[in-house]
């Protein structure tokens, strides 16, 4: 049995030697830290649009209350509310016939009085003929000369009443002043309506093309002015949803106001823009950008990339050998989750997009996954 128990000792010593040295090794050369779990992107270079971002209001490009421009009971009403009209369609009529009477009445006088002008004209041509006889007197000749005159005025005062006259009886028709939709009737056929009614019978909004009203701080004007002189072109105004990215149409800006708000510090623009399909609509709420221009070939990273300290703002860098590195930036704009770096960082350089609270200077990390900065992109492209 001893040929068997050697073996077996000197393996147990063999053993127990590995562990000593072992255990010695760890001493002397302690294993380092446990590498951090990050996520990094790259630094992109691309184009970026530049610009200027508000709330802002729906508005009616144009807007007009529909009254009556006379007195008179309302006959009928030619509109069904909600209905698109078109400029000059009939949309109520009023009873016609005290307008018909009074331009009727305005006619006979004026032939009553053509009568008397063509009497009084005769008995001219007829003195006149008896002057150069010495039949009459100078003084006659005068006097029926003047009556003429005053004949004459009296039928362009006709001419006038019956103008007049005629203008009144077209009124008794209403028709729409601009294209449009119209909104609810305020007043039913039957009823009396005047012309100092101050609701009128209905209210017409110009939706197709329609505006958008919105600001943007005092301080941007010279930037918007600088980039519309710039610009060939009116520059692009587009808009969307209150808190969404789904755009819901581009117009061009036709308005930068005369004056800054101070009680506000900000300045009014405006928008206008093409309506088929009614997506925007009179009194909506809505996000509105103006786009200024293109940033070519910006550096850029997602926002979650830039840091605040003390000393200003940072990014975590990561070099060949996954350490990590506190690198200073400058950021000139930050818009639709994407930062443009003015400087610190180049482009295809590894940067940490999350887990930077665990990093610090020197520290190793480990990849938790291989963010893909091109959603970023993606988004910004959705935004734009």
């Amino acid at each position: 049995m001893l040929w068997i128990a050697i073996p077996i000792l000197a393996l147990v010593a063999w053993g127990v030697w590995l562990l000593t040295h072992r255990e010695d090794a760890v001493r002397a050369h302690p294993p380092g830290p446990l590498p951090v779990t990050a996520t990094t992107v790259r630094v992109m270079q691309q184009d970026v649009p530049n610009y200027l971002a508000g709330i802002g209001t729906v508005t009616a490009k144009e807007t007009v209350t529909v009254r009556t421009r006379i007195d008179g009971e309302l006959e009928k009403v030619d509109f069904k509310e909600g209905q698109d009209v078109k400029a000059g369609q009939l949309l109520a009529q009023l009873d016609p016939r005290t307008q018909q009477a009074q331009l009727a009445q305005a006619k006979a006088q004026k032939a009553k009085d053509q009568a008397q002008l063509a009497n009084a004209q005769i008995d001219l041509r007829r003195y006149d003929k008896l002057i150069k006889l010495n039949a009459t007197t100078q003084q006659i000749v005068d006097s029926q000369r003047a009556t003429v005159a005053q004949l004459a005025a009296t039928v362009q005062a006709d001419d006038a009443q019956i103008s007049y006259a005629s203008t009144q009886l077209s009124y008794t028709r209403i028709t729409a002043p601009i294209s449009g939709r119209v909104g609810a009737r305020l007043v039913d056929p039957g009823n009396v309506v005047q012309a100092s009614d101050v609701k009128g019978l209905v209210v017409i909004n110009q939706i197709d093309p329609i505006t958008v009203v919105f600001t943007v701080p005092g301080d941007s004007f010279q930037e918007i002015n600088q980039a519309r002189q710039a610009s060939a072109k009116p520059l692009v105004v587009t808009v969307y949803p209150r808190n969404s990215r789904q755009e819901l149409g581009d117009g061009t800006l036709v308005l930068l106001n005369n004056q800054i708000d101070t009680s506000t510090g900000t300045i009014m623009l405006k928008g206008l823009f093409p309506n088929p399909a009614h997506k925007l609509w009179p009194g909506q709420y809505v996000d509105a950008r103006v786009v200024l221009g293109q940033r070519k070939q910006a550096l850029t990273v997602p926002d979650a990339v830039v840091q605040r300290g003390p000393d200003g703002t940072y990014a975590f860098t990561v070099d060949d050998d996954e350490i990590v590195h506190l690198q200073p930036i400058s950021v000139t704009h930050i818009q639709d989750g994407i930062a443009v770096i003015g400087k610190g960082l180049h482009a295809g350089q590894r940067v940490v997009l999350d887990g930077q609270y665990r990093l610090k200077e020197g520290v190793r990390i480990t990849e938790s996954h291989k963010a893909v900065q091109g959603d970023a992109q993606t988004d910004q492209g959705d935004a734009r």
